[in-house]
């Protein structure tokens, strides 16, 4: 196994030996390479000001992507280009998310500005001619509005009149050639003597791995595991990346079941859930920031088991279940089972997840999902409330309920469930399953609710619920943020 890292740094092949494999690409740019333009902001993957540009080949062609440099292990570049603001200068001429973001004065301190360039630029690499939704999709995880945000947006709208510019080609064939000659399927060991960073290609050598290694940290988008580096100053003796084993990154469908492995990231998943569920996908919108969902995985979402992780709770009203994998032996779990206490799964030592299944929408079944957060793009839950029912001939059929948020850990309605159950569907009827509520959580305070405001919070999503089946063409939710 090599202890080398290559990666194509802007257009020139990066060569790392022997460094401490907690290092992230934020540290590395900016203390081993003095590249200054990314900058340090949160360094928790909120702020936007270290966003950065990772491309990967895929059938030839470089597919872009804007992430968060402060909370991605440089490890899992291998075999990746990273794009910083410094290289999209042409010679004496800006790049023209650059000239766009001059032309109409989308900077003022500056600190933020790299920051929106480079999730501008990744904007443009898939839509030249972007959408508002577009833009405020790409913009989504970069905070900063000391300029006046709106600036920023027309530069967006207008990057098109140069991006044909001859000067800036979006695929550089000399970047294509480069990564071809970068391995990246096979094994890599990368350590500095004291931390171990394994990144295996299959199934078999990551179970080798953990017989040999059962406490090490599995790392997949890191979106929430590098926080203990960024934020609690502490480092992982081993880690082991997922993110090149092929059975943990694809999505498969069968006649009942999408299949997604656990290392599938959020934006890879997207649309298939959506066409399944689109109220799944309203609010995977809302889940973190673009930069979160290009890194972070359904898999890391459950195994990380916060109680306020946003997929859990839809997952569990679905019924989804979960294949675990230790060894040479599999197992399926209900993903009910799978939360035991707060931080405490079913998972075994040396066991991990493999892939979730979601079983496919079944017909006259509604998926309502509701999200409260005190910002719409990029925060964290206060409940996140999910309602799977059949109402037929205005009688309940069948009903599952899932909340996040109100418990230690993501949990069923069961006594809201029964109180639906073969019931009218009528107000009086939820307003006996709202009292059922009350029987199922005894919600905490903490910095983002009190246990009043959640358990209050949760009755009415019940009844958001009831409203939006009861009146399917009235629209009562806020669609259009700005």
């Amino acid at each position: 196994m090599p202890n080398i890292l290559q990666f194509l740094l802007n257009e020139t092949v990066q060569t790392v030996e022997n460094i401490n494999p907690n290092t992230t690409v934020l540290h590395y740019l900016r203390s081993h390479l003095n590249y200054c333009g990314t900058k340090e902001g949160c360094g928790s993957g909120d702020c936007g000001a270290c966003t950065v540009v990772v491309g990967e080949l895929v059938d030839g062609t470089i597919h872009y992507k804007a992430i968060n440099a402060c909370i991605t292990f440089l490890a899992s570049l291998q075999g990746k280009q990273l794009i910083t603001v410094e290289s999209l200068k042409n010679s004496n001429l800006l790049h023209p998310v650059q000239q766009a973001m001059v032309d109409f004065h989308g900077s003022q301190c500056g600190f933020c500005t790299p920051g929106f360039v480079m999730s501008l630029y990744a904007l443009a690499q898939h839509y030249p001619i972007p959408t508002k939704a577009q833009i405020f999709t790409a913009l989504s995880g970069n905070l900063c509005r000391c300029t006046g945000y709106r600036a920023i947006v027309n530069a967006a709208a207008n990057i098109a009149k140069s991006i044909q510019s001859p000067t800036n080609s979006q695929q550089p064939t000399n970047s294509i050639a480069q990564l071809k000659t970068i391995k990246r399927k096979q094994l890599i060991h990368l350590t500095d003597g004291q931390s171990h960073f394994f990144s295996p290609q299959t199934i078999q050598q990551l179970t080798a791995l953990l017989q040999h290694y059962p406490d090490a940290k599995l790392l997949s988008g890191g979106t929430d595991l590098a926080l203990t580096v960024t934020q609690q100053q502490q480092e992982f003796k081993v880690i082991i990346y997922l993110g090149n084993v092929a059975e943990l990154t694809t999505v498969k469908e069968t006649s009942h079941y999408l299949i997604i492995g656990a290392a599938v990231t959020y934006s890879n998943c997207f649309i298939t859930l959506k066409k399944q569920y689109s109220d799944f996908a309203n609010m995977m919108e809302r889940l973190g920031s673009l930069q979160v969902r290009n890194q972070g995985t359904i898999g890391g979402n459950i195994g990380n088991a916060s109680p306020i992780g946003d997929m859990p709770p839809v997952l569990i009203a679905l019924g989804a279940s979960l294949t675990l994998h230790q060894g040479t032996c599999s197992r399926q779990l209900p993903i009910t089972d799978f939360f035991l206490d707060y931080k405490v799964t079913a998972l075994h030592p040396g066991e991990f997840i493999q892939a979730i299944h979601i079983p496919k929408a079944k017909q006259g079944y509604q998926l309502k999902v509701y999200k409260v957060s005190k910002r719409i793009d990029d925060d964290i839950s206060a409940v996140l409330g999910a309602f799977y029912l059949n109402v037929d001939n205005h009688q309940i059929k069948d009903v599952c309920i899932a909340f996040g948020g109100m418990a230690a850990i993501p949990k069923r309605a069961y006594h809201c469930e029964a109180a639906l159950q073969n019931k009218p569907w009528t107000a009086q009827t939820i307003t006996a399953a709202t009292n059922a509520l009350e029987q199922d959580y005894k919600p905490l305070s903490d910095v983002r609710a009190s246990a009043n405001y959640r358990m209050q919070v949760a009755k009415n999503l019940l009844w958001k619920c009831f409203l939006e089946v009861s009146t399917p063409n009235v629209v009562i939710r806020v669609t259009d943020y700005a």
